[in-house]
């Protein structure tokens, strides 16, 4: 009999230790894994977007904004081709403020071949050359106007606020520009010294 306490002593010992090497033997796979998991690589270079690749660019100096110092007008087509890229019209003040922009798509230029194609369909050359040609015309000398409004021009709700277009119609120095979008729709835009930004005139044709 007095053997039989520290038997039921060690028994008792034995089974309170077995679950604890259970545990361990269950944890440790999980701080392994989380070990080697690969860390996030902030260094890795960004992959390369294509729409930052500029295809072509074209650029005017024109009397716009100001009686006496000339804007940049440009057009700067990027994409991973022609045929889908996106170009950005802009004008620039002679500070260098961006005070007009505006964005294209290939598409928008492209649309107006169908009126100069010769067949059914274009080759992906012939289609490429005359993005390139409208691009190269976008700011063609016929496309700038003074007055910004003719004289005989008649107000049309909705376009432009009153007060605007008026001030507009009043000034023979106020100099337009005018552009082709999609197939028909010519876009009109003039500076507003009355509002002191670019102000559309409104559209035709869309």
């Amino acid at each position: 009999m007095r053997f039989t306490t520290p038997l039921l002593l060690l028994l008792l010992l034995a089974a309170c230790s077995t679950p604890d090497a259970r545990q361990a033997r269950t944890t440790a796979p999980t701080a392994d894994t989380a070990s080697t998991a690969e860390p996030m690589d902030t260094a890795r270079a960004a992959k390369v977007n294509a729409q930052s690749d500029t295809l072509k660019t074209v650029q005017r100096k024109h009397l716009f904004s100001s009686p006496s110092t000339p804007d940049v007008f440009m057009l700067t087509l990027r994409g991973p081709n022609l045929l889908s890229g996106e170009a950005s019209f802009t004008i620039t003040d002679a500070s260098g403020q961006v005070i007009f922009r505006e964005v294209l798509t290939a598409p928008d230029l492209e649309a107006a071949m169908v009126y100069e194609m010769q067949g059914p369909s274009a080759t992906q050359t012939e289609r490429e050359a005359f993005v390139k040609k409208r691009i190269d015309e976008f700011f063609a000398d016929e496309n700038f106007q003074q007055p910004a409004l003719a004289k005989n021009e008649k107000y049309q709700p909705g376009q432009l606020d009153r007060a605007t277009w008026d001030d507009l119609h009043n000034r023979a120095d106020a100099i337009g520009f005018r552009y082709l979008v999609g197939k028909e729709e010519t876009r009109r835009i003039a500076w507003s010294p009355l509002k002191k930004q670019v102000v559309k005139l409104g559209s035709t044709g869309g």
